[in-house]
Protein backbone atom coordinates (compact mmCIF):
# COMPACT_ATOMS: atom_id res chain seq x y z
CA UNK A 1 0.00 0.00 0.00
CA UNK A 2 1.53 3.81 -1.08
CA UNK A 3 1.91 5.80 1.49
CA UNK A 4 -0.88 8.17 0.15
CA UNK A 5 -3.26 5.61 0.89
CA UNK A 6 -2.24 4.59 4.49
CA UNK A 7 -2.52 8.01 5.53
CA UNK A 8 -5.97 8.54 4.16
CA UNK A 9 -7.21 5.15 5.80
CA UNK A 10 -4.95 5.99 9.17
CA UNK A 11 -6.92 9.31 9.18
CA UNK A 12 -10.80 8.05 8.37
CA UNK A 13 -9.56 5.19 11.32
CA UNK A 14 -8.74 8.38 13.32
CA UNK A 15 -12.28 10.45 12.71
CA UNK A 16 -14.48 6.93 12.71
CA UNK A 17 -12.58 6.36 16.19
CA UNK A 18 -12.85 10.10 17.56
CA UNK A 19 -16.47 10.39 16.28
CA UNK A 20 -17.39 6.93 17.98
CA UNK A 21 -16.96 8.37 21.42
CA UNK A 22 -20.20 9.72 20.88
CA UNK A 23 -22.04 6.92 18.90
CA UNK A 24 -24.80 4.46 21.43
CA UNK A 25 -26.36 1.35 20.98
CA UNK A 26 -30.20 2.22 21.44
CA UNK A 27 -32.38 -0.93 22.37
CA UNK A 28 -36.03 0.13 22.63
CA UNK A 29 -37.47 -2.64 19.82
CA UNK A 30 -37.44 -6.46 19.74
CA UNK A 31 -34.85 -7.30 17.02
CA UNK A 32 -31.42 -5.82 16.15
CA UNK A 33 -30.65 -2.43 18.57
CA UNK A 34 -30.07 0.56 16.51
CA UNK A 35 -27.90 3.14 17.23
CA UNK A 36 -28.05 7.07 18.50
CA UNK A 37 -25.80 10.02 19.12
CA UNK A 38 -25.16 12.31 21.48
CA UNK A 39 -26.97 15.26 21.55
CA UNK A 40 -25.15 17.57 24.23
CA UNK A 41 -25.07 16.53 27.45
CA UNK A 42 -27.82 13.66 28.88
CA UNK A 43 -29.45 14.33 25.17
CA UNK A 44 -29.75 11.49 22.46
CA UNK A 45 -30.98 11.69 19.23
CA UNK A 46 -31.98 9.01 17.17
CA UNK A 47 -34.37 7.47 14.53
CA UNK A 48 -38.16 7.66 15.38
CA UNK A 49 -39.05 4.43 13.73
CA UNK A 50 -36.74 1.95 15.94
CA UNK A 51 -38.13 3.40 19.50
CA UNK A 52 -40.95 0.55 19.39
CA UNK A 53 -41.55 0.58 22.84
CA UNK A 54 -41.17 3.38 25.45
CA UNK A 55 -40.37 1.98 28.51
CA UNK A 56 -37.25 0.04 29.67
CA UNK A 57 -35.23 2.07 26.67
CA UNK A 58 -31.64 1.15 27.37
CA UNK A 59 -28.81 2.98 26.40
CA UNK A 60 -24.77 1.20 25.48
CA UNK A 61 -23.05 3.76 25.67
CA UNK A 62 -18.91 3.45 25.32
CA UNK A 63 -16.76 3.82 28.44
CA UNK A 64 -20.07 4.12 30.36
CA UNK A 65 -22.04 0.97 29.91
CA UNK A 66 -25.66 0.45 29.95
CA UNK A 67 -28.07 3.27 31.28
CA UNK A 68 -31.70 3.64 30.90
CA UNK A 69 -33.41 6.01 29.19
CA UNK A 70 -36.72 8.15 28.89
CA UNK A 71 -38.13 9.20 25.81
CA UNK A 72 -38.56 12.81 25.73
CA UNK A 73 -41.02 13.13 22.44
CA UNK A 74 -41.28 12.74 18.86
CA UNK A 75 -40.77 13.91 15.39
CA UNK A 76 -42.29 11.11 12.83
CA UNK A 77 -42.18 13.62 9.73
CA UNK A 78 -37.97 13.60 10.22
CA UNK A 79 -37.61 10.57 11.78
CA UNK A 80 -36.67 11.62 15.12
CA UNK A 81 -36.85 10.93 18.28
CA UNK A 82 -35.21 12.44 21.53
CA UNK A 83 -33.90 10.40 24.11
CA UNK A 84 -32.63 11.53 28.31
CA UNK A 85 -30.31 9.83 30.67
CA UNK A 86 -29.08 10.65 33.87
CA UNK A 87 -25.56 10.84 32.85
CA UNK A 88 -23.63 13.62 30.56
CA UNK A 89 -22.26 11.98 28.22
CA UNK A 90 -19.44 13.32 25.28
CA UNK A 91 -21.46 15.24 22.76
CA UNK A 92 -20.41 14.66 18.83
CA UNK A 93 -18.79 17.53 16.61
CA UNK A 94 -21.71 18.84 14.89
CA UNK A 95 -21.23 21.05 12.34
CA UNK A 96 -21.80 24.81 11.75
CA UNK A 97 -22.37 26.30 9.23
CA UNK A 98 -20.51 24.34 6.49
CA UNK A 99 -22.90 22.39 4.64
CA UNK A 100 -21.56 18.67 2.75
CA UNK A 101 -21.45 18.72 -1.18
CA UNK A 102 -22.20 16.38 -3.68
CA UNK A 103 -19.16 14.38 -4.41
CA UNK A 104 -17.58 14.76 -0.62
CA UNK A 105 -16.69 11.23 0.71
CA UNK A 106 -19.34 10.87 3.96
CA UNK A 107 -19.32 8.15 6.58
CA UNK A 108 -21.77 6.33 8.31
CA UNK A 109 -21.60 5.75 11.67
CA UNK A 110 -23.33 3.23 13.96
CA UNK A 111 -23.18 1.01 16.90
CA UNK A 112 -26.03 -1.99 16.96
CA UNK A 113 -23.81 -3.77 18.77
CA UNK A 114 -21.16 -3.48 21.52
CA UNK A 115 -18.47 -1.90 19.32
CA UNK A 116 -19.38 0.55 16.06
CA UNK A 117 -19.13 0.36 12.69
CA UNK A 118 -18.54 2.56 9.85
CA UNK A 119 -19.19 2.62 6.55
CA UNK A 120 -17.88 4.87 3.84
CA UNK A 121 -19.75 6.43 0.34
CA UNK A 122 -20.00 9.64 -1.75
CA UNK A 123 -22.77 12.38 -0.94
CA UNK A 124 -24.70 12.34 -3.88
CA UNK A 125 -26.93 15.01 -3.33
CA UNK A 126 -28.28 17.42 -0.89
CA UNK A 127 -31.94 18.26 -1.38
CA UNK A 128 -33.48 21.31 0.13
CA UNK A 129 -37.73 21.80 0.73
CA UNK A 130 -38.14 23.75 -2.37
CA UNK A 131 -35.85 21.37 -4.47
CA UNK A 132 -37.99 18.81 -2.92
CA UNK A 133 -41.33 20.18 -4.13
CA UNK A 134 -39.99 20.97 -7.58
CA UNK A 135 -39.42 17.09 -7.85
CA UNK A 136 -42.74 16.27 -6.67
CA UNK A 137 -44.46 18.91 -8.91
CA UNK A 138 -41.78 17.42 -12.24
CA UNK A 139 -42.92 13.68 -11.48
CA UNK A 140 -46.24 14.91 -11.25
CA UNK A 141 -45.80 17.10 -15.06
CA UNK A 142 -44.35 13.82 -16.48
CA UNK A 143 -47.14 11.76 -15.27
CA UNK A 144 -49.57 13.67 -16.61
CA UNK A 145 -47.80 14.12 -19.88
CA UNK A 146 -47.68 10.15 -20.54
CA UNK A 147 -51.27 9.78 -20.02
CA UNK A 148 -52.20 12.14 -22.87
CA UNK A 149 -56.05 12.04 -21.75
CA UNK A 150 -55.86 8.45 -21.80
CA UNK A 151 -57.99 7.23 -18.68
CA UNK A 152 -57.60 3.71 -20.12
CA UNK A 153 -53.56 4.16 -18.67
CA UNK A 154 -54.30 5.93 -16.37
CA UNK A 155 -56.93 2.98 -14.71
CA UNK A 156 -54.00 0.75 -15.33
CA UNK A 157 -51.94 2.33 -13.19
CA UNK A 158 -51.47 0.64 -9.63
CA UNK A 159 -50.75 3.70 -7.52
CA UNK A 160 -54.13 4.84 -8.33
CA UNK A 161 -55.40 3.04 -5.99
CA UNK A 162 -52.98 4.11 -3.36
CA UNK A 163 -54.95 4.84 -0.53
CA UNK A 164 -53.35 7.04 2.84
CA UNK A 165 -54.07 8.78 4.94
CA UNK A 166 -52.45 12.81 4.93
CA UNK A 167 -50.98 13.08 8.27
CA UNK A 168 -47.75 10.94 7.31
CA UNK A 169 -45.69 9.64 4.53
CA UNK A 170 -42.48 10.84 2.30
CA UNK A 171 -43.69 14.49 1.58
CA UNK A 172 -43.76 15.31 5.01
CA UNK A 173 -40.50 13.51 6.45
CA UNK A 174 -38.93 15.00 4.36
CA UNK A 175 -40.03 18.72 4.23
CA UNK A 176 -37.30 20.00 5.93
CA UNK A 177 -34.55 18.68 3.33
CA UNK A 178 -32.81 15.15 2.74
CA UNK A 179 -29.08 14.20 2.31
CA UNK A 180 -28.82 11.40 -0.06
CA UNK A 181 -25.89 9.29 -0.70
CA UNK A 182 -24.55 5.77 -1.62
CA UNK A 183 -23.17 4.98 1.63
CA UNK A 184 -24.57 1.13 2.44
CA UNK A 185 -26.71 1.48 6.02
CA UNK A 186 -26.44 -2.05 7.67
CA UNK A 187 -28.63 -2.99 9.86
CA UNK A 188 -29.06 -1.09 13.21
CA UNK A 189 -27.07 2.10 11.89
CA UNK A 190 -30.27 4.47 11.95
CA UNK A 191 -29.85 7.12 14.62
CA UNK A 192 -26.43 7.05 14.10
CA UNK A 193 -24.08 10.12 12.59
CA UNK A 194 -23.51 11.17 9.20
CA UNK A 195 -19.84 12.29 9.50
CA UNK A 196 -18.37 14.30 6.69
CA UNK A 197 -14.53 14.67 5.87
CA UNK A 198 -14.31 17.70 8.27
CA UNK A 199 -14.92 14.97 11.18
CA UNK A 200 -17.97 16.84 11.75
CA UNK A 201 -21.59 15.54 11.93
CA UNK A 202 -23.58 16.70 9.75
CA UNK A 203 -27.13 15.23 10.04
CA UNK A 204 -28.61 11.32 11.30
CA UNK A 205 -28.93 8.65 9.22
CA UNK A 206 -32.06 6.87 8.45
CA UNK A 207 -33.85 4.15 6.69
CA UNK A 208 -37.26 4.13 8.05
CA UNK A 209 -38.64 6.24 5.15
CA UNK A 210 -40.77 4.93 2.44
CA UNK A 211 -39.05 2.61 0.38
CA UNK A 212 -36.46 1.92 2.97
CA UNK A 213 -34.04 4.15 1.03
CA UNK A 214 -30.95 5.24 2.77
CA UNK A 215 -31.05 8.91 3.74
CA UNK A 216 -29.52 11.73 6.41
CA UNK A 217 -31.61 13.95 8.16
CA UNK A 218 -30.00 17.60 7.77
CA UNK A 219 -28.55 19.05 10.83
CA UNK A 220 -30.78 21.94 10.67
CA UNK A 221 -33.61 20.90 11.13
CA UNK A 222 -32.25 18.34 13.35
CA UNK A 223 -31.98 21.63 15.67
CA UNK A 224 -35.27 22.94 14.81
CA UNK A 225 -36.99 19.58 15.68
CA UNK A 226 -35.20 18.99 19.31
CA UNK A 227 -35.58 22.80 20.10
CA UNK A 228 -39.20 21.99 19.84
CA UNK A 229 -39.07 18.62 21.43
CA UNK A 230 -37.89 20.12 24.47
CA UNK A 231 -40.13 23.09 24.69
CA UNK A 232 -43.02 20.76 24.08
CA UNK A 233 -42.59 17.14 24.21
CA UNK A 234 -43.88 16.66 20.98
CA UNK A 235 -43.71 17.80 17.21
CA UNK A 236 -47.21 19.09 16.32
CA UNK A 237 -48.20 18.07 12.74
CA UNK A 238 -51.32 19.96 11.12
CA UNK A 239 -54.29 17.22 10.13
CA UNK A 240 -57.18 16.70 8.22
CA UNK A 241 -58.43 13.85 9.16
CA UNK A 242 -59.31 11.90 5.81
CA UNK A 243 -58.36 9.40 3.37
CA UNK A 244 -57.09 10.27 0.22
CA UNK A 245 -56.49 9.16 -3.12
CA UNK A 246 -55.79 10.84 -6.21
CA UNK A 247 -58.44 11.18 -8.78
CA UNK A 248 -58.44 12.36 -12.45
CA UNK A 249 -60.36 15.26 -12.85
CA UNK A 250 -63.20 15.62 -15.74
CA UNK A 251 -61.77 17.14 -18.96
CA UNK A 252 -63.88 20.28 -18.45
CA UNK A 253 -62.63 21.22 -14.77
CA UNK A 254 -59.43 19.78 -15.35
CA UNK A 255 -59.05 22.88 -18.20
CA UNK A 256 -60.89 25.65 -16.22
CA UNK A 257 -59.04 25.09 -13.29
CA UNK A 258 -55.19 24.06 -14.98
CA UNK A 259 -54.91 20.83 -13.08
CA UNK A 260 -55.19 17.56 -14.16
CA UNK A 261 -56.28 15.67 -10.68
CA UNK A 262 -57.52 16.08 -6.98
CA UNK A 263 -57.52 14.42 -4.04
CA UNK A 264 -60.88 12.12 -3.27
CA UNK A 265 -62.04 11.89 0.00
CA UNK A 266 -62.61 8.19 0.87
CA UNK A 267 -62.82 8.44 4.11
CA UNK A 268 -63.79 10.86 7.21
CA UNK A 269 -62.38 10.55 10.96
CA UNK A 270 -66.01 11.08 12.95
CA UNK A 271 -65.32 14.23 14.86
CA UNK A 272 -61.89 15.35 13.01
CA UNK A 273 -61.62 18.60 11.23
CA UNK A 274 -62.77 18.17 7.71
CA UNK A 275 -65.84 16.29 9.71
CA UNK A 276 -66.85 19.43 11.54
CA UNK A 277 -66.17 21.33 8.43
CA UNK A 278 -68.43 19.57 6.37
CA UNK A 279 -66.52 17.67 4.11
CA UNK A 280 -68.17 14.77 2.63
CA UNK A 281 -67.03 10.93 1.45
CA UNK A 282 -67.46 11.58 -2.53
CA UNK A 283 -65.44 15.08 -2.12
CA UNK A 284 -62.45 16.13 -4.01
CA UNK A 285 -60.26 18.19 -2.63
CA UNK A 286 -58.77 20.59 -5.11
CA UNK A 287 -56.27 23.34 -3.15
CA UNK A 288 -56.06 23.78 0.47
CA UNK A 289 -54.47 27.64 2.01
CA UNK A 290 -54.15 28.64 -1.76
CA UNK A 291 -52.14 25.75 -2.98
CA UNK A 292 -53.35 23.25 -5.11
CA UNK A 293 -53.20 19.31 -4.83
CA UNK A 294 -53.11 16.32 -6.70
CA UNK A 295 -50.71 14.18 -5.10
CA UNK A 296 -51.06 12.87 -1.14
CA UNK A 297 -47.31 14.24 -0.84
CA UNK A 298 -48.50 18.01 -1.85
CA UNK A 299 -50.80 17.76 0.66
CA UNK A 300 -48.45 16.41 3.52
CA UNK A 301 -45.74 19.65 2.68
CA UNK A 302 -48.83 22.10 3.06
CA UNK A 303 -49.63 20.29 6.39
CA UNK A 304 -46.69 20.60 7.51
CA UNK A 305 -45.99 24.75 7.06
CA UNK A 306 -49.68 25.18 8.01
CA UNK A 307 -50.48 25.79 12.04
CA UNK A 308 -52.76 24.02 14.31
CA UNK A 309 -55.77 25.84 15.39
CA UNK A 310 -56.10 28.33 11.92
CA UNK A 311 -59.15 28.07 9.58
CA UNK A 312 -58.04 27.79 5.78
CA UNK A 313 -59.60 28.01 2.95
CA UNK A 314 -60.28 24.76 0.91
CA UNK A 315 -61.24 24.57 -2.67
CA UNK A 316 -63.51 20.95 -3.17
CA UNK A 317 -65.58 19.79 -6.32
CA UNK A 318 -68.79 18.14 -4.89
CA UNK A 319 -71.31 16.86 -7.31
CA UNK A 320 -69.72 18.65 -10.13
CA UNK A 321 -69.81 22.35 -8.65
CA UNK A 322 -66.46 24.18 -7.20
CA UNK A 323 -67.12 25.14 -3.27
CA UNK A 324 -64.96 27.06 -0.86
CA UNK A 325 -64.98 25.37 2.79
CA UNK A 326 -62.94 26.54 5.65
CA UNK A 327 -61.49 23.95 7.72
CA UNK A 328 -59.45 24.57 10.65
CA UNK A 329 -56.61 22.77 10.78
CA UNK A 330 -56.11 20.08 13.44
CA UNK A 331 -52.76 18.74 15.50
CA UNK A 332 -51.85 15.41 15.35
Amino acid sequence: MSNTLRQLSNEMADLVEGAAESVVRVDARRRLPASGTVWAGNLIVTAHHVVEFEDDIVIGAPNVGRLRAELVGRDPRLDLALLRVDENLKPADWAREQELRPGELALALGRPRRKARASLGIVSGVASRGDIERQIKGMKAQFWKGMKGDKSKWKKRKWRKRFAWEGGGLGVALAGGVIHSDLVMYPGFSGGPLLGVDGKVHGMNTSGFRGGASLAIPLASLRESVATLLAKGKAPTGYLGVGLQTAQLPAELAEALGQEAGLLIVSVEAGGPADQAGWLVGDILLALDGGAVEQVDELQILLHRLEAGHAVSAQIARGGSLQEIDVVIGER
